[in-house]
C-alpha cells in the first residue's frame, strides 16, 4: 500500500519532526536527568507533548526552506 503523493510534504513533515523530537528529547533528558529508572516514561511524555509543536512548524517552515536553499545553491 503507497501514499498518494500529494501527502508527500505531511508524512516528510510527520516522520522528519518525530525523528527530531526523539532524539533531542532523549539527548536534552539525558545531561539534565541522567539515565534513570523512569527514563523511558519520562521520553515517551516529552515526546508525546513536543511532537505537535515540532510537526506544526516543520511543516509550516519546510517550504520557505526549501526556497531559501533553491536561491543560495546552483
Amino acid at each position: 500500500m503507497r501514499i498518494p503523493a500529494r501527502f508527500a510534504p505531511l508524512l516528510f513533515g510527520a516522520l522528519l519532526s518525530a525523528i527530531m523530537v526523539s532524539l533531542v528529547s532523549a539527548f536534552v533528558l539525558l545531561i539534565n536527568q541522567g539515565l534513570h529508572a523512569d527514563f523511558l516514561a519520562t521520553w515517551a511524555r516529552s515526546c508525546a507533548t513536543t511532537w505537535p509543536v515540532a510537526f506544526i512548524a516543520v511543516t509550516l517552515v519546510a517550504p520557505w526552506v526549501r526556497r531559501v536553499v533553491a536561491k543560495l545553491t546552483a
